[in-house]
């Protein structure tokens, strides 16, 4: 009976001892996990990617208005029907199509009578009549000449006022891609050149994310955090922003 007692306090010990070994190999093995894992995520390098290209404006919209003010509502309509007419004709017999041009409702304006402070009284003075006319077109040389020109209709009696026109990219979703591509590319080259002057070289790409879009101005160097989106100039210049971080390998 005793011999069989001390069989078990020995095999107690031994299986205490074996579970302090595995205890101990366990913790080396995760330590040694832990300190390589941390090295892992340390060595990174973070780089900022860049691409450029020149576009040119391939939609153009430009806005006009034109109006007529009488003491009278009807007789201020009539003029301003006649006057759309004289706008229509002038712009198709500049080459402008039919479904390029939108016109607007008629906007109309009560003017009163001014007091000897220059308050409005109660009295109508008349009113004044607004028409605008936009035209959206593909040909943008074409309609940026005819908005330069159309004060032309001033001459016809129209009192007409052309706005400026915005010029637009159409194909810009495809080019984000392209150039978000050609932004990574210059985000990789980047960070192998930083690392191969310490001896190094890159890993895996570790994570990526998009900078802001700037589009603007073929001659300016305006960016934004928020990204410019810049609509009044023909030409312009489009910089995709890639932010990357590689893995470095010793």
């Amino acid at each position: 009976m005793g011999s069989f007692q001390e069989l078990k306090n020995i095999q107690i010990i031994i299986l205490g001892l074996c579970i302090s070994a595995a205890t101990i190999f366990s913790t080396i093995i995760l330590s040694k996990g832990f300190m390589q894992m941390k090295k892992f995520s340390n060595e990174i390098i973070t780089v900022t990617g860049s691409a450029e290209k020149n576009i040119v404006s391939d939609k153009i919209v430009w806005n006009s208005s034109f109006s007529r003010r009488s003491q009278a509502m009807t007789e201020a309509f009539d003029s301003l029907k006649a006057d759309l007419k004289k706008v229509k004709d002038y712009l198709v017999s500049k080459g402008i199509k039919e479904n390029e041009i939108t016109v607007s409702q008629v906007s109309t304006a009560v003017l009163y009578r001014k007091n000897e402070e220059g308050y409005d009284t109660n009295d109508i003075e008349g009113y004044l009549l607004t028409q605008g006319v936009e035209v959206s077109s593909f040909d943008v040389k074409k309609i940026d000449t005819v908005a330069r020109e159309a004060t032309e209709l001033i001459d016809q009696g129209v009192q007409f006022i052309s706005g400026v026109p915005e010029y637009f990219y159409t194909k810009l979703s495809q080019l984000k891609h392209e150039m978000l591509a050609q932004a990574t590319k210059d985000a990789k080259l980047r960070a192998e050149n930083m690392a191969s002057s310490t001896g190094n070289s890159i890993g895996f790409m570790r994570s990526a994310r998009m900078g802001t879009f700037q589009i603007t101005p073929i001659n300016s160097y305006d960016v934004s955090w928020y990204g410019n989106n810049d609509t009044s100039s023909y030409e312009k210049k489009v910089m995709a922003v890639v932010h990357a971080a590689f893995a470095i390998k010793e």
